[in-house]
């Protein structure tokens, strides 16, 4: 595992939470129009309710899907998350340990579709990025930046 020792506060990864009603073809909608226009889909997670779905995504081109959802009607909201490089299931755990001895609260978590080099990564919605990348920095592992997943 190479370390990278980076500032989150210099090129955070940026995670759309959009909203969409419960109807069908809602995903495909918003996939559509990211794809026609060559925006790609990194990471994604759906936390569905009776009436509406979160849609919680990263993308290799924030600033092109920010202005594609505000044209197409769809809201959203944007946080800087974290991301983190894993090889396998064994760093999951590691991970987790790193980030338990930081004391760091770890709100939610899911996987990356992929990326440029075809490694794995999590997001995690986290308490404090700063201490958290530190801690995961100081284990070993690297803390990703927006340009480490922009093509």
């Amino acid at each position: 595992m190479a370390s990278t020792n980076i500032s989150i506060g210099t090129d955070p990864v940026k995670q759309f939470s959009v909203f969409a009603e419960n109807r069908v073809g809602r995903l495909y909608d918003l996939t559509a129009v990211l794809k026609d226009n060559n925006v790609h889909i990194m990471a994604l997670t759906v936390l569905d309710t009776t009436d509406s779905s979160i849609l919680r995504l990263i993308v290799d081109d924030p600033d092109k899907a920010r202005e594609l959802m505000i044209n197409n009607d769809f809201p959203y909201t944007e946080v800087d998350v974290l991301a983190v490089e894993i090889s396998d299931e064994a760093d999951l755990k590691e991970v987790l340990k790193a980030l338990l001895e930081a004391e760091i609260n770890i709100h939610y978590v899911y996987s990356f579709i992929k990326r440029p080099e075809g490694k794995s990564a999590l997001a995690m919605n986290i308490e404090d990025m700063d201490v958290a990348a530190q801690s995961l920095n100081t284990h070993g592992f690297k803390v990703l930046t927006q340009a480490d997943i922009s093509r």
